[in-house]
């Protein structure tokens, strides 16, 4: 599964750092290290049980490594910190990153047929009058008019060229089965505010296109999160970057 392998390049890089902050909000989850850095992963409440507990100790304190070790955790909630955590760790500004619109980068063409796994308003509405024809998965189809549910993604999928994936399929530990029906893509885009930008691990499942944040002011993420803001409420304090594969 990718989660093992991203959690295998995260405690390569985290050393001995420890978890100083952690915010386990109902929109995003939030952990901060003891050098200040903040990775966030979106949090799916109405899918933890009640009673679910995030670990069986103290978050805050605890090695980073540790904790990225639950990444491939069968609790939810264990799984979300520890990649939140992960993000942390690799989510930080280099001269590799580019800042800006992801859909300038991943360059679809007039003729493409889109497959996007998520919905994401902004992009639909820009690639509606771009591309051929742009097919939309959802677990809840009810959000927009024409969607498809997520059942239908291995019989549709396979006919696009170009491929946009949510980052919450490392969470709900669905990317594995979604990247693999998008195998036949031109250009696979992995994009959200969960998104780790590991291009060593994803470039072998075929993905071209990372697009994700990197926090820029930690405390007002934090607070935010803590006061159950989304992602529209903190993007303001971090910086949405690209990395090509």
């Amino acid at each position: 599964m990718i989660l093992n392998l991203l959690k295998d390049h995260a405690l390569k890089q985290v050393g001995q750092r420890e978890i100083r902050d952690v915010r386990i909000g109902l929109s995003y989850t939030a952990v901060q290290l003891d050098d200040r850095s903040v990775g966030v992963a979106m949090t799916f409440h109405h899918d933890i049980p009640q009673g679910c507990l995030s670990l069986d100790k103290p978050i805050k304190g605890s090695r980073a490594a540790e904790i990225i070790e639950k990444a491939d955790s069968d609790n939810l909630v264990e799984r979300t910190v520890a990649i939140a955590a992960m993000n942390a760790v690799t989510n930080r500004h280099s001269d590799n990153l580019a800042q800006g619109d992801s859909l300038e980068l991943l360059k679809a063409e007039p003729g493409d047929v889109v497959g996007m796994v998520g919905y994401f308003g902004p992009l639909v509405s820009s690639l509606k009058e771009t591309v051929r024809e742009l097919h939309v998965f959802e677990k809840n189809v009810e959000k927009s008019d024409n969607l498809h549910s997520e059942d239908e993604i291995e019989a549709i999928m396979p006919g696009c060229n170009v491929a946009i994936i949510t980052s919450t399929s490392l969470i709900n530990r669905s990317f594995d089965r979604v990247v693999k029906a998008s195998a036949g893509c031109r250009k696979i885009a992995l994009v959200g505010a969960s998104t780790p930008l590991v291009k060593e691990v994803f470039g072998d499942y075929g993905v071209t296109l990372l697009s994700g944040l990197v926090i820029r002011e930690q405390g007002e993420v934090l607070r935010v999160i803590s006061e159950s803001g989304g992602m529209k409420a903190f993007s303001r304090y971090a910086d949405k970057v690209n990395l090509l594969v």
